[in-house]
């Protein structure tokens, strides 16, 4: 708790105000990637693995965008430093930690940007969502990388409105904006994303499943694994959860 305490003193100061409420959650997901390290390993390395493999698929190595760039747990930074001039980092909060591994690593060419991906307040203003748009400012740009990031806005936006199941249609509205926005873009794209996960307990019955797509269609992937985000023992000795990934 002390160190969960100290992150979050540290990255308030570097965080703009409207920003400043979502360092909680970013702070409690840290806490929880430390918990579970060994049950996140395999899922962070094979995310890492479908990104490099659309960096090297690029023609030009100019600039990459990371979207969801959170704890980095899962995104192969160092090495996109090497591969791209430049590389952007966007996300609602990044961390005073995250920050400060990245001094030390001398990763002089990646940039941060505060970014709220989720296009929730066009979306309550009755605008066109497109958020991500800014994108098509951003100059030299080779490869945009949507990295666990598509479920979560998902999930925020249905906090955000109350979680009511009227509101699916909205959500729906946000995951496929999102989903749009990548396939508009004149560049390379590579999107991993968490679909579903399943409750399941001690003795592998699967009790429920979730869809966290709201209906939207990714079609075709290139990769696919199960990333067991709540093990046995971290909310329940009885039951764990495990989230679908595909990579595309």
């Amino acid at each position: 708790m002390i160190l969960e305490a100290l992150n979050y003193a540290a990255t308030w100061p570097l965080t703009s105000a409207g920003h400043r409420p979502f360092i909680r959650s970013s702070v409690n997901l840290w806490a929880r990637a430390n918990r579970c390290r060994a049950a996140w390993t395999e899922h962070e390395q094979r995310t890492k693995a479908a990104i490099l493999e659309a960096a090297e698929g690029c023609r030009q190595k100019r600039t990459v965008v990371v979207l969801g760039s959170g704890l980095l747990r899962d995104v192969p930074i160092a090495e996109l430093s090497q591969l791209f001039d430049t590389v952007v980092l966007v996300d609602l909060v990044h961390l005073a930690n995250v920050r400060s591994w990245l001094k030390v690593k001398g990763l002089k060419n990646v940039r941060l940007i505060e970014r709220d991906l989720s296009g929730i307040e066009a979306l309550l203003a009755g605008e066109v969502l497109e958020p991500l748009s800014f994108l098509r400012q951003v100059p030299y740009l080779d490869l945009v990388v949507s990295a666990n990031l598509l479920s979560q806005i998902g999930i925020g936006v249905a906090r955000r409105l109350g979680g009511q199941p009227a509101e699916d249609d909205r959500m729906r509205q946000v995951v496929a904006a999102h989903v749009e926005g990548l396939a508009d873009l004149p560049a390379k794209t590579c999107l991993v994303t968490d679909v579903s996960y399943t409750v399941i307990d001690r003795n592998g019955v699967e009790h429920e499943t979730h869809d966290l797509l709201h209906g939207i269609n990714l079609g075709s992937s290139s990769a696919h694994w199960d990333w067991p985000v709540i093990p046995f023992g971290e909310e329940s000795r009885d039951y764990r959860i495990v989230h679908h990934v595909v990579a595309r």
